[in-house]
């Protein structure tokens, strides 16, 4: 492989000929933290913050969710570790293995964390940084078994590639910060509307607050869908819409599936108010949409998936007519009297979504079947102008929210640009 002038092949990649590569050991010293014996309750008290892996995240800790007491401390393989320490999870459930955190405050780990605290001589942040974008990299270096896990041998061995001085060190680490912070003030802007937006469902899909316009003195009344104006009137899914599940043992065969066919919409594919379609989603031909008409999805049908995150819907919009509902899923076709938009609201507020999931069957995995939802009850406005006003409203609420989802994912993708070419070399911040 040919090298670029100026730059050397490392273990490490490719990088600059004035850059360094070090294992971590060699520029840090590691431990692993421990647990007090949790049949002693004085070792467990509201004195010491005692870090678990669930709490590493590619952030700064500034809490922990546990305490132990200094006694618990000092009867445990547990130590006292100094704010700018970096942690790295060894092992843990699903993704935590290999993310890295940075300790805002005095605190102990247990065992599953691996405490980093690295010698004066190079940047902190800029460690951090590189640990951070190698995190499917040291993912890897797990040993294999049973469980996959990481330990002080493997995290003493990562590899880091660094500048020669401290200071293009701190420059790479300060404008990742920055690409960091937009980050975290569009996920906290994007938090904040998603509860104003939460909060403006509970009152306009209960009639609490009337659009102008709309507004009625005669008083509210209590229903079995809440407190609700006394001109609106409480109605089931089961009057308000037609509900088909999907075909039920209808097996396809390796023929009828097609790369330029439509997606199979299944519970995969369903999120909170939109489908995610993947590379990996199942399509099909036209022949199977010829022989199984009646389970072509239709512009306005909701759709829930009838396992798992039953309280899950999205309303199938014009450029996704005539996909076909597969057989985990039920369509919710409302009839004239009731805006479909209006109704997926409603599915979507805090309210609906509880009663589904109080209501549905089973027991190790949730499930909704016709009944169910034919039972649901929800308050409809007297005139379909207010429920399309109510729409309205919530989509201009969407269209932002939407909006800055956007921006955050490009945030994304240029953080994602300047960690790669920044963290080897291949853009030089001088």
């Amino acid at each position: 492989m040919e090298v670029r002038l100026g730059y050397k092949q490392t273990d490490a990649g490719e990088i600059p000929e004035d850059w360094d590569v070090r294992a971590l050991g060699k520029i840090a010293s590691i431990s692993a933290g421990g647990t007090p014996s949790r049949r002693v309750p004085e070792y467990w008290k509201d004195e010491i913050p005692w870090v678990t892996t669930t709490e590493i995240d590619f952030t700064t800790i500034t809490h922990t969710e546990q305490y132990i007491s200094k006694t618990g401390l000092r009867n445990s393989a547990a130590k006292l570790l100094s704010p700018g320490t970096l942690l790295l999870a060894l092992y843990g459930q699903g993704k935590t293995r290999g993310k890295v955190a940075v300790l805002g405050i005095e605190a102990a780990t247990n065992q599953a964390c691996a405490s980093i605290l690295v010698t004066p001589s190079v940047s902190r942040d800029f460690v951090f940084c590189f640990l951070a974008s190698r995190y499917e990299v040291i993912r890897g270096l797990s040993n294999s078994g049973s469980q996959e896990n990481l330990n002080g041998r493997i995290v003493k061995s990562i590899l880091i590639a660094f500048p020669p001085t401290q200071a293009e060190q701190e420059d790479i680490a300060k404008a990742l910060s920055d690409a960091s912070a937009l980050i975290g003030s569009l996920e906290r802007l994007i938090a904040k509307k998603r509860n104003i937006k939460q909060g403006a469902m509970q009152e306009l899909l209960t009639g609490k607050k009337r659009l102008p316009g709309f507004e009625n003195p005669i008083g509210r009344k209590q229903t079995e869908a809440g407190v609700i104006p006394k001109d609106w009137e409480v109605r089931t899914i089961g009057q308000l819409a037609l509900i088909k599940t999907g075909p039920f043992g209808t097996l396809l065969k390796a023929s009828e599936y097609s790369e330029n066919g439509v997606p199979l919409i299944s519970v995969g594919e369903i999120r909170e108010g939109y489908l995610r379609i993947a590379e990996n989603t199942p399509r099909i031909s036209s022949a199977v949409t010829r022989r199984l008409p009646q389970y072509l999805l239709r512009t306005g049908d909701i759709v829930f998936g009838r396992k798992g995150g039953v309280q899950r819907s999205v309303l199938i919009r014009p450029e996704q007519n005539g996909w076909f509902l597969g057989s985990d899923g039920i369509t919710v076709r409302p009839t004239k009297d009731c805006n479909s938009a209006y109704l997926a609201f409603q599915f979507q507020s805090a309210r609906v979504q509880e009663w589904l999931l109080r209501n549905a069957i089973g027991t190790t995995m949730p499930s909704l079947n016709q009944d169910i939802l034919c039972n649901l009850a929800v308050p409809v406005p007297p005139t379909s102008a207010e429920q399309e006003c109510i729409v309205a409203v919530l989509n201009d609420m969407d269209a932002d929210l939407a909006a800055l989802e956007g921006k955050l994912g490009k945030a994304r993708q240029l953080k994602h640009g300047m960690m790669q070419e920044l963290l080897i070399g291949r853009t030089r911040l001088v």
